[in-house]
């Protein structure tokens, strides 16, 4: 009986309850067996379910623990590779290529071609120590790296510009020593007291708080006791800065000492006057230096130097401004003891199509400030002298800038008989780091 068969009698059984006697006892018999082998397969079907459903269950569990490894794995902190010394290395630098045309009353105008090379290298020895080595064109002028080209084709100087270790002792305290980036703040990154070429031997420090800073140095002018010169001058400033009417503002007090008075220059001849670079410098007797041929000068004075110094940086137009003001006075002379300087900077030239334009106007008295340090540019260097400056940057792309600088100045402001001092300079400079 096939299973067509087979249901058609179910229903009909069903159906009819006459219909059991009409059926033979083979064909019911059939029927049992059937009905045995159907319950045997409902049995099997049911274990095979049952063996489905905990296979599913183990299935579950087995990606529920894939799923938490997973997550463990991914949330645990990838082991530290090893640090490459590398890793701790950083180059930056700079090259400059300068045409300048100096017009001095009383000399004939003299042009040349300077270049200025500096490269640096520092390292990360800790997380709060840094060291850096940096080498510079130039010979051994404290505040000049420029390189006159000429003498036939011949190599230059390149010297050691810094060497020296920072560390951070505390958040925002540095302690440095060495040779150095003077971290004395120059308001308007003006040179009224210091060039900005200028890298201090000896020793600095260097704090900064959410709305003031304190910077301090101690120099060496002169460090071997076997000379008779030897020098140790120290300076610092307190400062703050705060938002003002949408201006940032900065302003504070300086103090600076070095003793000076009796001892000959530390860089240069000691006879020529012009080595002591504006300042009153005297001969033994009291005479002015220069006055007999070949006899050794000394300063005057000491150069006990007291600054007030503020800057604001704004927008104009979405154009960075700023305007700054310095202020200094010598208390050991009585007369040509005051210096300061006014000015102005708009734009910056960082990348291509920017410019900057820069203007200060300097008054600088002979016995003001250190003549060694102050500004090698303007007016030839030194003090005793004022005047204009005017500065033109052109941004060609990102670190390439080309620019135009020129000074209109007095010399030998103190003597009654000022002369004029111009002076062109056309640059194109690269910076990297």
């Amino acid at each position: 009986m096939n299973r067509l068969s087979f249901l058609m009698l179910v229903v009909s059984f069903v159906v009819s309850p006459t219909a059991f006697a009409a059926i033979s006892d083979a064909d019911f018999e059939q029927l049992r067996e059937q009905l045995a082998a159907v319950s045997q397969r409902l049995e099997e079907l049911a274990a095979e379910n049952a063996e489905l459903r905990r296979t599913q269950d183990q299935s579950a569990t087995l990606i529920a623990d894939v799923q938490t490894s997973v997550a463990e794995v991914q949330g645990a902190e990838a082991p530290v590779a090893r640090e490459n010394w590398s890793d701790r290395i950083r180059l930056d630098g700079d090259f400059r290529y300068r045409y300048e045309s100096i017009d001095a009353e009383g000399s004939s105008t003299r042009r040349r071609n300077r270049i200025r090379a500096r490269s640096n290298i520092r390292a990360d020895m800790a997380d709060n120590v840094e060291v850096g080595f940096g080498l510079a064109t130039g010979g051994d002028d404290p505040v000049s790296a420029n390189q006159t080209l000429g003498a036939g084709g011949s190599s230059k100087d390149v010297s050691l510009n810094l060497a020296y270790a920072d560390w951070e002792a505390l958040d925002g305290l540095h302690m440095i020593g060495g040779k150095f980036k003077n971290p004395l703040l120059r308001v308007g990154k003006q040179a009224l007291l210091w060039d900005g070429d200028w890298t201090p031997e000896g020793f600095a420090l260097s704090y900064k708080r959410d709305w003031y800073f304190v910077n301090a140095i101690g120099t060496y002018l002169e460090s071997d006791s076997k000379k008779s010169n030897d020098t140790f001058s120290w300076g610092a400033q307190f400062g703050a800065t705060g938002d003002f009417g949408g201006a940032k503002v900065t302003g504070g007090l300086g103090y600076y000492s070095i003793r000076t008075k009796g001892e000959s220059t530390t860089f240069g001849d000691p006879a020529d006057p012009g080595d002591y670079f504006g300042n009153t410098a005297v001969e033994a007797g009291g005479l002015p230096c220069g006055s007999t041929p070949d006899t050794s000068c000394v300063y005057l004075y000491d150069y006990l130097l007291a600054q007030v110094f503020a800057e604001a940086t704004f927008d104009v137009g979405g154009w960075p401004a700023v305007v700054f003001f310095d202020y200094v006075n010598n208390s050991d002379p009585s007369d040509n003891d005051t210096g300061w300087t006014v000015g102005t900077r708009f734009g910056q030239a960082k990348d291509q199509g920017q410019f900057q334009v820069s203007y200060f106007y300097a008054d600088k008295e002979a016995d003001a400030m250190l003549g060694l340090l102050t500004d090698s540019d303007f007016a030839g260097g030194g003090s005793d002298n004022n005047g204009h400056f005017l500065k033109l940057n052109y941004g060609v792309s990102k670190g390439w800038t080309i620019g135009a600088q020129y000074f209109i100045n007095e010399t030998d402001i103190s003597s009654g008989s000022k002369s004029d001092y111009n002076r062109l300079m056309l640059d194109a400079q690269w910076k990297w780091k």
